[in-house]
């Protein structure tokens, strides 16, 4: 599980779900929840939350261009890759975090991905969940 600490910068609800918006060391992460800050007191701007998705929900792109709907991406450098027949694990280095991705191996082959290389992680917004810092610090 990837696991970065943040601040709350913006928050759009309409009904029941939230659109958040949490400034990270890697860059700004939107998620969408299904509570809002009247249902949910860690839901406040400038409150400090963890932000946390999956390995299995970071995508990779190499070499992008064009538009593309997901808002979560981050440059990354590949620091290093761990292949398995099925899954490939990628460690890699944003900014001056680390996050982990696990794509299939075959995907890694097709797309040529070395230790070094830029790449591009996606994660989908409500792929994204946040947790409460339980001394808010």
């Amino acid at each position: 599980m990837n696991r970065l600490k943040g601040k709350i910068i913006n928050i759009e609800s309409s009904e029941s779900i939230s659109l958040v918006e949490v400034k990270t060391d890697i860059g700004n992460i939107c998620a969408v929840v299904v509570e809002t800050p009247e249902t949910a007191d860690y839901l406040k701007v400038n409150n400090s939350i963890y932000v946390l998705f999956k390995e299995t929900e970071v995508s990779i792109g190499k070499k992008l261009s064009g538009m593309i709907s997901l808002r979560n991406r981050f440059e990354c450098i590949v620091e290093e890759i761990q292949k398995g027949k099925v899954l490939t694990r990628l460690i890699l280095r944003c900014r001056d975090k680390t996050i982990k991705s696990v794509i299939t191996t075959r995907s890694a082959e097709n797309m040529n991905i070395k230790e070094g290389d830029l790449v591009t992680a996606l994660v989908k917004t409500n792929e994204v969940s946040l947790m409460e810092i339980p001394d808010g610090s």
